[in-house]
């Protein structure tokens, strides 16, 4: 693995030397804590400069150097010491001991860490250059999930694909046109180690796929106290094209991208069943992975010797989806022919009808004349696309969007699988995303954030952290934001050089590029995938504006533009090229630079050293949204639409909104985004002004010393407040203490006895969908009562047993009142009925009586309704 050290040659006295090397080198805790950083230098300058990456500097590590580097003190000493640290951190207690159950059955820990009880399952991760297997913010988002449930000891892994080609590297012809280059990843020349379980060497994964098995080698990285496996197909044991299953992130056909998230949920749960850990939570990062509930249920089916329905109501409490799309459009879906194609070999083990298995995936499935009931093939309709993302939200209990706001766009996309339910109630609640500190910080703010708060202020509860962050003085924050100002225009000037050189500019450009910028201009950032919802160009509405605006003689400014567009997103390159176009122009030359080819690390250099952040999608087309997140960490404040997580942090004191008002209506919203270019105008103008009139002015605004104590106050409460309250910190313990746990307990109340709480349930689930159609409503009266009005209403319900449903009264929110949704108390049985009962309730409310109507739903107490039994039948009025 480690090309030159792995010579059997080496002295002996060496080996435990290269042994400790190699963990530390592969232990991609370095990403984020950069105590080790001068000693990988010292081993070679060089290739550290030129890389960054521990692992690399080791595989050029010759024996002979290694040996006199060994003859140091200094260099011994500085290796135990980075050991010993290394071993603290992943054994000293940590949160998640705290919160945690221990497993219910006898396991034996590894490394020092609680057994895994998580699997947390995403198509790519972002957790450095040094494994370039992610695309854009999901990726990044779940790097950064890993990285805190490391801090915080919550007992997680993660699952993924090895891609050996990622996703591409990004250039420019001379005309501005992007080109994508999608170089080859070398897996040896990665941070990773094949994972051997019991000693029975390289662990492969084996799935059957139409005339043939296809084979999934194993790689294991180490996260600090958390691992992330990858299933690679580039097995010298499978045909050259399913080598090529795993080789591009999103890239391919269709049929390949359904292989790849085949590959992914039924090829990442059976890695799961072989751990020797008890994974009881299944948390899926995205649709891709949703074939993992399916292969759950069958590993629990034929475990407990159950049906596949008795056992997805089994480990559907165990499961949890968080969705990222804002657009129903963005899905993945696939044609009914080709799933039928790759599931043909796979139904029979699950003892169901193929159309079974497909109506998960599809919302036209039949059902009750007036109600929505479980999945079940429309005979004799037209086969529908298997929608991914409806397979997640009926496999899982719990599901949640990544903002306040992109839960109720949510909640509005998936109203099509809750039919007669509010949209209000359709299942989808929110867990703001939040992003992991240590690795975004720039050296000047992580000195601030230890000096106030303490060096290990991200290992636990952060909400301590506010108070202490709001004691730093006027002069500390200014002097760390020109810092981090000067290192972003040192870095900008070199990379700048560096990518007109490749092009074959004159030498006069390049020289020109070691003066773009300026040190102490007031510095605005852009950056992300350039497609058109983001809006990438809404500051170009008005070319000639934004260039005076930039060149101002008094109160100049400076703009850092990156960012990709999908290779197949032809509008998006256009995007980029009016940029490349903008930056090149003479006029504005030195105050505006695009960077080719966005990765990890120039996001970091940028998110260091803005001033502001840009951000200006359409409304309400922004799920979350996280880079803003990082740039506060460093004294950096937003200017943004109001979508996302800033439509939930934005007030006026940390920094400035962008068009309408964040309590606009959503479906409004989606009529009028759909229509191109719809409020361009007025938000483009509405950029302008702000530009011009309120930040541009507060940034020149200086004191006696020099300081813009204005500017420095919003920086102060933006810290104090919204970084905490923004970290990935508080995001994993939310998903910890609000949904794993509550999973957790979920699962194991059903899988308990042999599945019998599971059984009984899918009984309880066929009884009401065959009975359902025959509830029906008597009589209904109201009468004055001292402490309201009682309300009482028959319900016939047949042969349903009482006890198996709910009946409530319930009433939309209106401008004027909030929703209202109370059970009603079951008095006296109705003569001559079968489960015939007169339901009472005791209404106080101001509310007009036409506001309220009665309905039955299933026990809420049994499942987790509508997620689970999205039945519901109303009285009509």
């Amino acid at each position: 693995m480690v090309n030159q050290l792995m010579s059997v040659e080496h002295p002996e006295h060496l080996r435990p030397v290269i042994a400790r090397l190699t963990t530390l080198a592969t232990d991609l805790h370095w990403t984020w804590n950069h105590g080790g950083d001068a000693f990988w230098r010292s081993i070679d300058a060089n290739v550290w400069e030129r890389t960054r990456n521990p692992f690399v500097v080791l595989q050029n590590l010759s024996i002979a150097k290694l040996g006199r580097l060994w003859e140091k003190q200094e260099f011994r000493h500085e290796l135990d010491r980075l050991a010993q640290a290394l071993e603290a951190y992943e054994t000293r207690p940590r949160w998640g001991a705290e919160v945690f159950p221990a497993p219910d059955v006898e396991v034996q820990a590894t490394d020092g860490a609680a057994p895994p009880q998580v699997a947390y399952f995403s198509m790519e991760f972002g957790l450095g250059t040094a494994l370039p297997l992610y695309a854009g913010g999901l990726g990044i988002l779940a790097g950064d999930h890993l990285k805190a449930a490391s801090d915080l000891g919550v007992p997680l892994v993660g699952v993924s694909l090895m891609y050996h080609e990622g996703y591409f590297r990004q250039t420019f012809d001379p005309a501005g046109h992007q080109q994508e280059i999608f170089a080859h990843i070398d897996s040896r020349n990665l941070p990773l180690r094949p994972l051997s379980l019991a000693g029975e060497g390289w662990q492969r994964i084996t799935i059957d796929f139409p005339g043939r098995t296809v084979y999934l080698r194993v790689w294991e990285a180490r996260v600090g106290r958390v691992r992330l496996y990858l299933l690679d197909s580039n097995d010298p044991l499978n045909n050259p094209s399913d080598q090529g299953i795993t080789s591009r992130l999103y890239g391919g056909s269709r049929e390949e991208r359904l292989m790849q998230a085949i590959v992914l949920g039924i090829g990442g749960w059976r890695l799961i069943e072989a751990l020797p850990d008890p994974i009881q939570v299944l948390h899926l990062n995205e649709g891709h992975a949703a074939f993992a509930t399916i292969e759950r249920a069958r590993c629990c089916m034929e475990r407990e010797q159950i049906s596949f329905w008795e056992a997805l109501w089994a480990t559907r409490a165990g499961n949890l989806f968080t969705t990222h799309t804002p657009l129903p459009a963005a899905f993945d879906v696939y044609p009914a022919e080709l799933l039928a194609k790759y599931s043909s070999a796979y139904t029979p083990a699950l003892h169901v009808q193929p159309d079974e298995l497909a109506a998960l995936g599809r919302a036209d499935v039949g059902a009750p004349a007036a109600d929505v009931g479980a999945p079940a093939a429309d005979v004799g309709a037209p086969a529908a696309d298997f929608n991914m993302a409806y397979l997640a939200m009926r496999t899982c209990a719990r599901a949640n969007g990544v903002s306040e706001l992109h839960g109720r766009v949510s909640r509005h996309i998936f109203r099509p699988l809750y039919n007669h339910w509010p949209e209000a109630e359709v299942p989808v609640q929110h867990v703001t995303n939040g992003v992991h500190v240590p690795s975004w910080d720039s050296p000047w703010s992580d000195e601030i954030w230890t000096e106030a708060c303490g060096k290990d202020r991200w290992l636990g509860v952060e909400t301590d952290l506010c108070a202490a962050m709001t004691s730093v003085d006027n002069e500390t924050l200014w002097n760390a934001c020109g810092r981090e100002r000067a290192d972003l225009v040192g870095y900008v000037r070199e990379r700048l050089g560096r990518q007109l050189a490749m092009q074959g500019a004159d030498e006069e450009r390049v020289r020109e590029a070691a003066v773009s910028l300026d040190p102490n201009v007031l510095t605005l950032g852009f950056a992300r995938r350039f497609t058109a919802y983001k809006r990438p160009n809404l500051l170009l509405t008005e070319p000639e504006r934004l260039a005076r605006i930039l060149t101002n003689r008094d109160r100049p400014a400076q703009l850092i533009i990156a960012g990709k567009a999908h290779p197949e997103d032809t509008h998006g390159k256009l995007l980029l090229k009016s940029w490349i176009e903008f930056a090149n122009r003479d006029d504005v030359r030195g105050h505006v630079v695009f960077l080719y080819d966005y990765d990890i690390p120039l996001a970091q250099e940028l998110v260091q050293g803005v001033d502001v952040w840009l951000n200006t999608p359409r409304r309400p087309w922004e799920a979350c949204g996280t880079s803003g997140m990082k740039v506060q960490i460093n004294g950096g404040l937003n200017l943004s639409t109001l979508d996302g997580w800033w439509a939930e942090a934005h007030e006026p004191d940390y920094g400035w909104a962008i068009g309408a008002d964040p309590s606009a209506d959503i479906e409004r919203d989606f009529r009028a985004g759909a229509a191109a270019g719809h409020g361009d105008e007025q938000d483009a103008e509405a950029l302008y002004q702000l530009l011009e009139h309120s930040v541009i002015p507060e940034f020149y605004q200086r004191d006696e010393h020099g300081v813009p104590l204005a500017w420095v106050n919003r920086i102060r409460k933006t810290m104090a407040d919204l970084v905490p309250r923004f970290s990935a910190n508080r995001m994993v313990r939310q998903y910890a203490q609000s949904y794993y746990l509550p999973a957790l307990q979920g699962f194991r109340s059903r899988i308990s006895q042999g599945a019998a709480r599971a059984q009984q349930l899918a009984a309880w689930s066929t009884r009401l969908h065959a009975h359902w159609p025959n509830i029906h409503w008597g009589s209904i009266s109201f009468a004055p009562e001292d402490a309201g009005t009682l309300v009482c209403v028959q319900v016939y319900l047949g042969d349903i047993q009482a006890d198996d449903v709910c009946v409530q009264l319930y009433a939309d929110p209106v401008a004027e009142h909030p929703g209202y949704c109370r059970a009603m108390s079951r008095s006296e049985p109705i003569p001559g009925a079968r489960n015939g009962f007169v339901y009472r309730l005791t209404l106080t409310s101001e509310r007009p009586l036409e506001h309220f109507t009665p309905r039955v739903i299933p026990n809420p107490a049994l499942a987790e309704i509508p997620m689970e039994c999205p039945l519901v039948r109303w009285r009509q009025r």
